[in-house]
């Protein structure tokens, strides 16, 4: 896909980012209740990255946001791990090489950040996005780590940086 900028989520996107994370989460059929959909941060996630060691990419294709992905401290968690969080693409936007950038620009951060793991929980049915965080090195766990309050995810998966 060409004309992609991966860029840090600035206030005015929180709108389409909202949008976006949404639109997918209903498209995959994911439950609103346990995951993402119902967290109170969609609405305003310029404002909950703008803390240190966090930080929220969107994929931009000509001014529309097609995608996004963050990295922050992994919560209720007591140790230098990160979360790879809410990465989210559109139909549209799949299968073009985006998810690639985007993990690498995370992944980028994360290690700027000096942090030693990256965490994520997924859905078993999320079959690319586990073939990708596979490609990038992660590999699965049996137990979750921290508690990001999204009980409805069982996959854990786990990067060492």
């Amino acid at each position: 896909m060409e004309n992609v900028v991966i860029r840090p989520i600035l206030q005015k996107d929180n709108e389409a980012v909202a949008e976006v994370i949404r639109q997918v989460l209903v498209d995959l059929g994911v439950p609103k209740v346990g995951t993402a959909y119902a967290d109170k941060a969609l609405d305003c996630m310029y404002e909950n990255y703008n803390v240190p060691k966090a930080t929220y990419f969107v994929a931009e294709v000509n001014g529309k946001i097609l995608g996004c992905a963050g990295v922050a401290q992994l919560e209720n968690y007591k140790g230098n791990v990160c979360e790879l969080q809410k990465m989210y693409f559109l139909e549209e936007a799949r299968g073009k090489g985006l998810g690639s950038k985007m993990m690498n620009a995370c992944i980028a951060k994360a290690k700027y950040y000096r942090f030693n793991k990256c965490y994520l929980e997924t859905m078993p049915y999320m079959k690319d996005a586990q073939k990708l965080y596979k490609k990038t090195g992660f590999e699965y766990i049996n137990e979750r780590m921290g508690d990001t309050g999204h009980y409805s995810c069982p996959v854990f998966m786990l990067l060492n940086l």
